[in-house]
Formats: structure tokens, C-alpha cells, sequence
């Protein structure tokens, strides 16, 4: 009899636990602070709200810190499960599956000081040439533009330093962003350079699930649960308010 309850109590074990490696998520990010930065407490804000929530939806995970393009490019192959900061467009749709919107980004234009420049719609900017990171979505109106002249670079410091040289007219990046990392840049570049009014847009900040894993669908799911139960029960904002936001 022993060895039968063994052996019994050993099955319903297995049957209880989770299918191994579904459970465990390879989540992928660029270096891209206040919000990714492996170097911050918590790996930055995104991170932070990210991978709390995904172990509260019953999730362990691993992030690794990758240039954007190859995070984009990992998780369309399925080497990383989950792309944790990602705005929406059309081309990432067909590579993951986008949870609902955890956060909000102000898109803005930096320009340099001392040049008259201003603009109320996107056709007055046609005349300049603006700095973008490669493969960056800013929004789907910027994005799909062909008028625009767009000098793609490899990040934000490229992108401002060009502008301070005068290389470019303008650059373009996320409000929290651009003022974290100006302040980490010569003060040369970070004083001669401004942020632009009004804001070029206002995007979404969502997880992009690989559709090659086999329960996309479900972790998005699990993952807006968590979401809702963070910001009922106050951890949402304690987030917030730890990361300065």
C-alpha cells in the first residue's frame, strides 16, 4: 500500500504544478531610463510595475537588457516571451499580442536654443531634419509620414548630440526620458538644446507578448488582472511615487 500512496501522492503533485518552462518568461528591454535601465533600483519604472505584476499573475521571470531592434527581433522569433516597453503599431501586432496600456508617455521635440522655430501641426516640420532612434515608433501619424526627413540614429544621446552640433534641427523622445538623460549628458549638449511645446503626441505603454508562445493570450490576460489589482490596492502608485514619478 505504501508505495501506491507514493506513487499516487507523487502524480498529484505533477497534475498540481504548472507545466514547466510556461511559467517562467523571458522578458526582453533596451535600455531606455527612467523606465528600463538594468541599473536602477528595480530595473527602472516599466520593469518595476512589469514584472510585480507578472508575479502577482503567477509568473517568475528573467529580464535581460538588449538594443532595441534585437528585442523587437527576439521576441518575433520567440527567444524572449515578453517585450516589456512597447508603444502600439501596426508591424508589432503582428509579432506579439499587446496587453492594455500601463503607462503614458508625452512625446516631445527638442530643438536648439537660440533658433526661432515653432509649429502647430506636423506639416511645419517638413522643412527640418529630425533625429530618431532606428526603429523607434513615435506615433502612428509620425511614423507612417514620408514627408518627414527622418535621420535615424541609434539612441537618444546620438540623436541630441547631432542636435547640439547642429547636424540635425530637431529630435524627438519621451518627455521623462529626454530629461533623464540630458541631465547625464556634457553640459554643453544640455544646455543647448529645449523641449518643444505642444507635445508631438501621447502614447500607450503596453507589454507585446510573443505570439509564438503557446499562452499568449493568457498571460496578457493575467497580467491586466494584476494591473487592476495593483492600482485598487494602492501598490500601483507606491511604485510610482518610489521611482520619482
Amino acid at each position: 500500500m505504501r508505495p501506491l500512496l507514493c506513487v499516487l501522492g507523487l502524480l498529484a503533485m505533477m497534475l498540481a504544478a504548472p507545466a514547466l518552462g510556461h511559467d517562467r518568461l523571458r522578458l526582453v528591454a533596451d535600455n531606455w531610463p527612467p523606465f528600463t535601465d538594468a541599473s536602477m533600483p528595480g530595473g527602472g519604472l516599466a520593469t518595476s510595475i512589469v514584472t510585480t505584476a507578472l508575479a502577482r499573475a503567477g509568473y517568475t521571470s528573467g529580464v535581460e537588457e538588449v538594443p532595441w531592434a534585437r528585442a523587437l527581433l527576439g521576441v518575433s522569433e520567440g527567444r524572449y516571451d515578453v517585450l516589456i516597453n512597447a508603444w502600439y503599431n501596426d508591424s508589432r501586432a503582428r509579432i506579439g499580442q499587446f496587453s492594455n496600456a500601463y503607462l503614458s508617455n508625452r512625446i516631445r521635440l527638442l530643438q536648439r536654443k537660440g533658433e526661432a522655430f515653432r509649429y502647430k501641426r506636423q506639416s511645419d516640420l517638413y522643412p527640418y531634419s529630425i533625429a530618431v532612434v532606428r526603429d523607434y515608433a513615435y506615433s502612428p501619424a509620425f511614423d507612417d509620414d514620408t514627408r518627414l526627413h527622418k535621420v535615424p540614429v541609434r539612441n537618444f544621446s546620438s540623436a541630441v548630440r547631432m542636435l547640439a552640433a547642429g547636424r540635425v534641427k530637431l529630435a524627438v523622445e519621451d518627455e521623462y526620458v529626454a530629461r533623464y538623460n540630458l541631465q547625464r549628458e556634457p553640459q554643453a549638449v544640455r544646455d543647448g538644446v529645449l523641449l518643444v511645446d505642444p507635445p508631438l503626441a501621447e502614447n500607450t505603454l503596453h507589454i507585446l507578448v510573443s505570439l509564438k508562445h503557446p499562452e499568449h493570450k493568457r498571460i496578457v490576460e493575467r497580467f491586466e488582472r494584476a494591473i487592476a489589482a495593483m492600482k485598487a490596492d494602492g501598490s500601483y502608485a507606491r511604485l510610482l511615487r518610489q521611482h520619482g514619478f
